[in-house]
């Protein structure tokens, strides 16, 4: 029999015990024999090494000490991958339960034509398990990103075969190491949010397909509304769309509308508006957000009570 590609799977933990244990019991489930999995702590003060090593001793656990971020902590992981001769690699939130098929699937679709490099399932809510949070990605020319199939009822529209698509998320993303050779790693001044879309960009321009592979399934624990009602994230959904433009050479139109159009709208609706009196912290996270990019201002948050929580 020919040699399976060899994976290394990625599994970032920041004070996520018990989904972290979750999702490596469903790793443990997949039928596609040639993988490791990695865990990279990020600085957690739950206790989570002590009961990933007690629970699952034979997962390599990597702690950084410190939170790094989703781009810091990744990269991490994938130097290890690369250094340790894998030939893919597959970062997976810690907070998702896999189809036992769904790394076979993946590889067997990357494998099926060099172009490919980088690959994604289709991911569901956990909680809705047939309702879809993504399908893959689109972009549009002012760095605007939506997610496919977005709360659709999986009726099997997506069909069998890939689909091509703009990028894939971090959440289940697989990826050729010679794709980690050509465009580098994942960018840091990112942080969190925005950097798996810029990565795909550099793929894309390097001359690798970014693709959807619908009969592989991963189930995400996210609520609906679970990014819209954060100011954290609202801040970093802000500032790195401005950090994505910058990094991707977008052009001034693409700035004046992202700027002005929109950014500007949005804050003077929420400022004036009766109905949005409950926006008043993601006005000042936006309002901040604006302000760091223009200072350049990148990496973590700087806010202490953002800080607090990630």
């Amino acid at each position: 029999m020919p040699k399976m590609p060899w994976v290394d799977i990625i599994v970032l933990n920041w004070n996520g015990l018990t989904d972290t244990l979750q999702c490596l019991q469903s790793l443990k489930r997949i039928d596609y024999p040639a993988y490791r999995v990695v865990v990279v702590d990020n600085g957690s003060a739950d206790g989570s090494p002590v009961f990933i090593r007690k629970r699952f001793p034979e997962v390599t656990l990597m702690e950084n000490g410190e939170n790094l971020g989703f781009a810091g902590g990744n990269n991490i992981g994938m130097r290890r991958a690369f250094e340790n001769g894998a030939d893919y690699v597959l970062l997976l939130n810690n907070d998702t339960e896999v189809a036992p098929d769904f790394l076979r699937l993946l590889v067997a679709t990357t494998e099926s034509d060099s172009r490919i490099g980088v690959a994604g399932p289709i991911i569901y809510y956990y909680e809705e398990p047939r309702i879809v949070w993504s399908a893959g990605g689109r972009l549009d020319w002012r760095g605007r990103t939506w997610m496919m199939g977005l709360n659709e009822l999986d009726t099997g529209q997506f069909g069998e075969d890939y689909r091509h698509v703009d990028f894939v998320t971090g959440c289940a993303m697989l990826v050729k190491v010679a794709v980690l050779q050509q465009v580098d790693m994942l960018d840091e001044r990112f942080f969190a949010y925005f950097e798996e879309v810029e990565w795909c960009v550099r793929a894309r321009r390097s001359g690798f397909m970014i693709v959807n592979v619908p009969n592989a399934k991963v189930w995400h624990k996210i609520p609906l509304d679970a990014r819209e009602n954060s100011p954290l994230v609202h801040y970093y959904m802000t500032r790195n769309r401005l950090l994505f433009l910058k990094a991707t050479g977008a052009g001034p139109l693409a700035w004046l509308n992202t700027l002005l159009a929109e950014y500007l709208r949005t804050l003077v609706s929420w400022g004036l508006r009766p109905k949005w009196r409950g926006k008043k912290l993601h006005r000042e996270m936006m309002l901040r957000a604006i302000v760091d990019a223009v200072r350049g201002r990148w990496g973590r948050c700087s806010i202490d009570q953002l800080s607090q929580e990630g």
